[in-house]
């Protein structure tokens, strides 16, 4: 009995075919341009920017000092205890993506999130190299491995390591001072995790940029899944007027073309995405929203004599309202409801919060820590001693005496270890521990009491500011 063989299985998942958008021009194309230019400019360029906060003090405006746990960002310094700073920027960096989603869609993909950003510098510089999209096709397909495809791909692979390097590089210089970690970079004298971070932030711009590009987008973002819960039907996001462009003809000059819509399914739109998608087909989670489908179109539109727009950013109310021939929302109708404001309210409310937390926050302040083993000490005389540590944090940038005294009972006395007066010295810009005892007479009541509450002071006598920290005296129990 013959056997017929079984068919053989396909794959669950078809090979990915890489995307090469065509060159267009246009007004956002050249927006992504300027766009591109100034946050690369910021990126590689801030590192070497100087800030002069005086002899004691790193020099450079940005600075994210692990090593003294402190972040400079110009004049602003942010200690470890005020990380709160760094969380409301969080919080206002998700209530604003919030709020563009709610009004423009996906307009931060497009236009500012940095696998775009680098995506949009490596496709420029395969252009350069290689051509425009059929001169890219053709050597994409081209099996046969010549001097000339070897000396391009090596080319562009090159430029686009070199990029990523440069990238990598970038990003070191963020945590330590910049020309400093040149010099050690290129004598090799840098610390191994300098260039491993290098290295890995390198190998993954290089990677992400150059060949998943669209991939991570789609795959590995998130954003995209989430978006849907930031937009409704007022959302300005990029649409086709399909009621204008249908049904599709290529042929102008044939019998019905009358009866044609504006669409002359010239491809450009798709051509032209780096997301390799068909605008005409609706929205789809891989759209990013960065208009280049826009300025393809228009182009079009222009050539064959009719009006632009046929693909164009709007809102699924003016879907409706085209169809039935009603007027348009004004574009401020779109941005300005209920949602967005609510955004932008509470990102201001957040925002006025820093600021006024920034504003009002002491340049000197303390923490008080009880010495617990033991808890009190008798001395020769009966008084009670208690121990505590105090740090003092000096964020002036020259050493400053602080003064040390208490309120909260007249019996109670302060002791500075180490000197016979009760101020010391604390560096600049630093965190300074200070053993300090608190000593009741015997027989008065803090010293036959089991708790007693009081208030610790600090001072600084050159300016006159003032912290305090409430804590216990422990006493001896009747």
């Amino acid at each position: 009995m013959s056997q017929t063989e079984p068919e053989a299985s396909s794959s669950l998942y078809a090979a990915r075919e890489p995307i090469f958008p065509r060159r267009v021009k246009g007004k956002f194309r050249s927006l992504k341009w300027v766009l591109m230019a100034f946050m690369l400019g910021i990126y590689y360029l801030t590192p070497w920017i100087r800030w002069d906060r005086g002899p004691q003090l790193p020099d450079q405006a940005v600075l994210v000092d692990l090593a003294n746990r402190r972040f400079f960002f110009f004049w602003i310094e942010i200690w470890p205890h005020e990380f709160y700073f760094i969380a409301g920027l969080l919080v206002m960096a998700g209530l604003g993506l919030f709020l563009f989603t709610s009004a423009l869609g996906r307009v931060w993909c497009g236009y500012a999130c940095p696998q775009t950003v680098w995506t949009d510098l490596f496709i420029l510089v395969e252009r350069w190299i290689e051509g425009d999209r059929n001169a890219r096709l053709r050597l994409h397909r081209q099996k046969k491995w010549d001097f000339r495809k070897a000396r391009l791909r090596m080319t562009k692979w090159v430029s686009w390591f070199l990029i990523a390097l440069a990238t990598g590089g970038a990003w070191v210089f963020y945590f330590t001072d910049a020309p400093t970690l040149l010099v050690d970079l290129v004598t090799l004298n840098a610390h191994p995790v300098a260039y491993s971070t290098m290295l890995i932030l390198t190998a993954t711009t290089f990677l992400f940029g150059g060949f998943a590009r669209e991939q991570i987008c789609i795959y590995a973002c998130p954003w995209p899944r989430i978006q849907a819960a930031m937009m409704d039907e007022d959302t300005i996001t990029i649409g086709y007027r399909s009621w204008r462009g249908e049904p599709r003809g290529k042929h102008r000059k044939a019998e019905g073309a009358e009866n044609l819509g504006d669409c002359i399914d010239c491809m450009a739109c798709v051509n032209v995405c780096p997301m390799g998608i068909d605008i005409r087909d609706g929205q789809q989670l891989e759209c990013i929203t960065c208009g280049l489908c826009i300025d393809a179109c228009d182009e079009m539109m222009d050539k064959i004599g009719k009006p632009r727009g046929l693909i164009d950013y709007m809102a699924l109310t003016d879907e409706a309202s085209e169809r039935s021939g009603n007027p348009v929302k004004n574009v401020w109708k779109h941005i300005l409801r209920p949602r967005t404001i609510m955004y932008t309210t509470l990102w201001s409310l957040v925002g006025v919060g820093l600021v006024v937390a920034l504003f009002i926050r002491s340049d000197i302040d303390l923490t008080v820590a009880p010495v617990r083993n033991p808890t009190y000490v008798t001395l020769s005389d009966g008084s009670i001693r208690n121990t505590y540590d105090v740090r003092l944090r000096n964020k002036h940038g020259e050493d400053r005496p602080f003064n040390i005294s208490l309120t909260g009972h007249p019996a109670l006395r302060v002791q500075v270890e180490g000197t016979p007066y009760s101020s010391v010295n604390v560096p600049a810009d630093s965190t300074y521990l200070q053993r300090v005892y608190v000593i009741a007479p015997k027989g008065s009541e803090p010293a036959e009491s089991e708790r007693v509450e009081f208030r610790l002071w600090v001072e600084d006598t050159a300016s006159g500011d003032r912290a305090y920290k409430d804590t216990v005296f422990n006493g001896r129990a009747n």
